[in-house]
This record gives C-alpha cells, sequence and structure tokens, in this order.
C-alpha cells in the first residue's frame, strides 16, 4: 500500500450514513496512522443505553438529557480493540443490540445530548496527536478544523448488505431500518446528517475495505504535502 503518512499531528474527520463502511475503514486507518480512534456514534448508543436502563422516556427531552449529563463515559480510543463503559459496565455489546439501535436516533436528536456529547469529543480530540474520527456531524461540528474531512457513502442496497452480514439480519429489514434512521438523522434540527461543503465524497460502492483505505491515505498524503 505504498509509504504510510504519518504527521505529527493529524485529525481526520469520516462522516456518513450507516454500512458505508466508516468504522472498519476508520479503524484501519487510525492504526496505518499509529493514532487512535474515536465511534462518536457509540457515544451516543452508550447514552442510549443508559436512558433504557434508567427507563427514561424516549419522549421527553429533558428527561434524556437528565440521563445523559449524569451519565459517566469512558471511551476507549485503541483502534485494534475500541471500548465503551456506562457507569462503570461495558456495554460494548449492548449498544449493538436492537432495542439500542432502534431508540438512538431519539437520543441524539436531543440538543442538550449533542452539546454534551460534542464537547467530550472534542476534549477526547485535543488529547491525541493523530486522531481518526467516525460519525454523522465530525466534519461539519465536531472537528471543522480537521486536516481530511471525508463523507463516505454507498448504494441503500450495499449498505443493507454489509449491516445485514454483520448483524446476521434480514437484508430487506436491514434496509427499511437504516432508510429510518437515515430520514431521522437527516433531518433533525440540531447536527443533521449532512456532507460538509469542504468534505470529499467517496462512494465505497463495490469498493473493498483495503481500496478504501487506501483512497483516504492518498487524500491524507496530498494534504499533508499541499
Amino acid at each position: 500500500m505504498g509509504e504510510v503518512v504519518r504527521p505529527e499531528r493529524c485529525v481526520v474527520a469520516v462522516d456518513g450514513p450507516s454500512g458505508s463502511g466508516k468504522s472498519t475503514v476508520s479503524r484501519r486507518l487510525a492504526t496505518a496512522l499509529d493514532g487512535v480512534y474515536l465511534d462518536t456514534g457509540a457515544m451516543y448508543r452508550a447514552v442510549t443505553w443508559a436512558v433504557l436502563e434508567a427507563g427514561g422516556d424516549l419522549a421527553d427531552p429533558d428527561g434524556i438529557a437528565k440521563i445523559a449529563l449524569e451519565t459517566e463515559l469512558t471511551v476507549g480510543t485503541d483502534p485494534a480493540a475500541p471500548h465503551f463503559l456506562a457507569n462503570g459496565v461495558n456495554v460494548d455489546a449492548a449498544i449493538r443490540g436492537p432495542e439500542v439501535t432502534g431508540a438512538v436516533s431519539a437520543v441524539a436528536a436531543v440538543p442538550a445530548v449533542r452539546r454534551h456529547l460534542v464537547g467530550q469529543q472534542q476534549a477526547i480530540i485535543a488529547r491525541h496527536p493523530r486522531i481518526v474520527v467516525e460519525g454523522r456531524d465530525i466534519a461539519s461540528v465536531v472537528a471543522p478544523d480537521a486536516d481530511l474531512k471525508v463523507y463516505l457513502t454507498a448504494s441503500a442496497e450495499a449498505r443493507a448488505r454489509r449491516r445485514s452480514a454483520e448483524d446476521a439480519t434480514d437484508v430487506t429489514a436491514t434496509q427499511a431500518d437504516l432508510e429510518r434512521r437515515d430520514k431521522l438523522d437527516s433531518s433533525r434540527t440540531t447536527d443533521p446528517l449532512r456532507q460538509a461543503g469542504d468534505a470529499v465524497e467517496v462512494d465505497t460502492t463495490g469498493m473493498g475495505i483495503d481500496e478504501v483505505v487506501t483512497r483516504l491515505r492518498e487524500l491524507l498524503s496530498s494534504k499533508v504535502h499541499q
């Protein structure tokens, strides 16, 4: 794959919808950079788990915000083994379950929750010289000064196939759920899912993981050597 570019300091922002390959690509790129990896979506999932665990009402934004602000998150940024604790409980498996998946868009839409977690995300970024951050509002809100901004996308069919392969779920049902989440995430008032004006779009339909990582490394190299 050629020479690995490892700038002294580097923030890479990777945005895009579910199933576009963000997590795998971001972790691989972070490893290549000898940097760390931050999955911001998992932070929202961890808070969602805490809301559900506390019996919170998803229709009560104030109640959700209260639980979110009281939840102690521990975020592991090793790209080889990212992990999350919520109030001391390991939630790595629980946050990927159907209950959290079905509720996370509602929790993530609460402005106070987003402000709280964005602050935490920016603090984590500031602590690390090289970091790859993935989510839905990284380039536009969390790290608008990132050295490289990428928007990963793929066809709805490709995204559904990837996600159903990961979760061992029905492709048709998975595609319907992805479309539901896309609509919620792109239409919310606060920090909606959108491509930043200066982000490079990379359509991963038909591309392998190694191809995508190589493309991002090429983009980063061109930015570093400008």
